[in-house]
């Protein structure tokens, strides 16, 4: 296994990605456009999701495939994201076909960010809306990471959180990526140390190089949540999407996702609390024209995995300092 070329999700082909940045709300939102509908699915994991569109992903429902999927802050109101890709599909003439009308299918999940230090005093209806729309006119195969985004006020137990990606070709020739707004309750590193609890999966220094601490730190077994700084511990929640280029099923994309909740445990402790709504979108865009044999989708599901824990520590290693900060950034 190794990077792509851009190490991002952009090197699956057939999707860009973009993202709209409100500093001053200290959120946004991000869009992964698909150039050409792909099969979708979603596995969520977390016991507090704020999800649109989800259902019709589950492989027993007659939808197949979506035109965008859709990540953002602003805990519910985020959903919002969504109308405004949907809006800018449907100028463009995308969507499902129902008669003589087309309907862009637009999944959508949301973190928690609203008591991060922000302006949310947007008056009678919030701002995502147009942000999702900003971000899909933006979309392109160069995308930043970090704060911006839906990682834009993203917050970790120990560290900013922020927008995160990777991207793995395998030797069999398929490309996987990911794509994740990190906002756990939970910690990416391990202990009180700077040290990503990815260090394994790490590659060519892409989020510090630092490796696992050594010796192991006697606090490293203790979780570190939220709820040492805050005592409802409520602002969280990691939204991902991990894609491929494999032809694959419903049923098989939601075993990529699922496959993909093991980066999450290898990437933050603890993972997948009540209080996340820890959710993974699957892609696949079929671009390579190939159907997995039965020994390549395990290594798809093993590239799923570790391709979305280095996602989740550069999300952490990315993001910015900027005045007004309530938690530090890894890079300070």
């Amino acid at each position: 296994m190794k990077p792509g070329p851009k190490n991002r999700i952009t090197d699956v082909a057939g999707l860009k990605v973009g993202n709209a940045t409100d500093h001053a709300l200290r959120s946004g939102a991000t869009v992964v456009l698909c150039d050409e509908p792909a099969v979708a699915a979603v596995q969520v994991l977390g016991g507090a999701p704020g999800t649109r569109e989800t259902d019709l992903l589950e492989p027993h429902n007659t939808v197949q495939t979506v035109d965008a999927l859709v990540l953002s802050g602003g805990s519910a109101f985020g959903l919002d994201a969504a109308s405004g890709v949907q809006a800018g599909l449907r100028e463009a003439g995308r969507g499902f076909a129902v008669g003589p009308f087309r309907v862009p299918i637009v999944p959508a999940a949301i973190l928690f960010d609203l008591m991060n230090g922000g302006d949310k005093d947007w008056g009678r209806y919030p701002p995502y809306r147009e942000l999702g729309y900003a971000a899909l006119a933006r979309a392109a195969e160069d995308f930043e990471t970090g704060s911006a985004g839906a990682g834009t006020g993203a917050l970790t137990a120990t560290f900013k959180g922020g927008l995160g990606s990777a991207s793995t070709v395998l030797e069999a020739g398929f490309t996987v990526g990911a794509l994740v707004a990190v906002n756990a309750l939970g910690s990416a590193t391990v202990g009180d140390t700077r040290h990503f609890w990815a260090a394994p999966f790490e590659e060519a220094e892409e989020f510090g190089g630092l490796g696992l601490p050594f010796p192991f730190p006697a606090d490293a077994r203790i979780p570190r949540t939220k709820m040492s700084r805050r005592p409802t511990g409520t602002e969280n929640t990691t939204i991902a999407v991990i894609a491929t280029d494999a032809v694959l099923s419903k049923a098989e994309a939601k075993r990529i996702a699922i496959a993909a909740h093991d980066g999450f445990a290898r990437a933050l402790w603890p993972a997948h609390t009540p209080l996340d709504g820890d959710l993974v979108f699957a892609l696949a865009t079929g671009k390579s024209g190939r159907v997995p044999a039965p020994e390549d989708f395990i290594g798809l599901c093993a590239a799923a995995a570790s391709t979305m824990a280095r996602a989740i520590a550069s999300g952490v290693h990315d993001a910015a300092p900027m005045p007004g900060d309530t938690m530090p950034s890894w890079a300070r």
